[in-house]
């Protein structure tokens, strides 16, 4: 969901590279991202009934929010109205985006950063109930760090040797395809794929909350404190009036 953090909801992680130099989407903690043509298709349907009105910005949005909602998780309201930027540098990256390796300490300002809360990273974090994480990147934390489940980690290495690259593993075992809190209950019982999950049990209030998510497959509140923070970063660095455009193809500036 970090699709929103770099310079903010304007859809700058859809532009393909200029002559000016890589892309977003080309930087390395994106290469997974995936489901660019949804979005280049959605875009050209609007276009056709309704040209120069809706931006790439709310699409993503309404596609993240959707997203969730199909995978069985809550519906939260988005907010629309955004226009897109024009400028998106790969090299912006690494000064923005939360990396996998990150300690509590870390996430706690890169966050703080983007205006949310110690609550919004626990929440946001939620989010890692869906998706993968390759060999590569789980490696510094399978062989060099000790705060994980034997008998999980003695699976994953089975599978993913030192300085591996693929395969790639389900960030919540088990239920990878389902918006649930079972990701919570994983990192209660330092089953955490990544560095940055296990870090949550390193600060007071974000274990409290891990803790009280993990009692149940739902969530006691997860679905609900979602919506809330995915409304409050799709706030973070919005273009309207004058600023930015309603790009015709999101790939694209005009």
């Amino acid at each position: 969901m970090c699709i929103f953090f770099l310079k903010g909801c304007e859809a700058s992680v859809l532009l393909n590279a200029t002559k000016e130099g890589g892309a977003e989407k080309d930087g390395f903690l994106n290469l997974s991202l995936r489901g660019f043509d949804v979005i280049d298709d959605v875009k050209s349907a609007i276009e056709k009934s309704c040209p120069g009105v809706v931006s790439c910005a709310d699409i993503l949005a309404l596609a993240a929010r959707d997203a969730v909602q199909l995978t069985g998780g809550l519906f939260w309201k988005v907010e629309t109205g955004r226009r897109d930027g024009r400028i998106s540098l790969s090299k912006e990256i690494d000064a923005n985006l939360p990396f996998s390796n990150f300690n509590i300490t870390q996430l706690k300002q890169n966050f703080a950063s983007k205006g949310l809360t110690k609550k919004d990273l626990v929440v946001l974090s939620g989010a890692h109930t869906i998706g993968s994480a390759s060999c590569f990147t789980i490696n510094t934390r399978l062989y060099n760090f000790t705060a994980l489940d034997p008998t999980f980690a003695s699976e994953l290495k089975k599978k993913c040797k030192p300085g591996g690259i693929l395969p790639v593993f389900e960030l919540d075992q088990g239920s990878s395809t389902i918006s649930d809190a079972q990701f919570y209950k994983a990192v209660r019982q330092n089953r955490g794929l990544l560095i940055s999950d296990a870090a949550l049990l390193d600060d007071h209030a974000t274990r409290a909350y891990v803790k009280r998510q993990s009692k149940s497959a739902a969530g006691a509140t997860f679905g609900r404190d979602f919506g809330k923070s995915m409304e409050k970063m799709g706030r973070i660095g919005v273009l309207t009036g004058s600023e930015g455009e309603i790009r015709q193809r999101c790939a694209f500036v005009n």
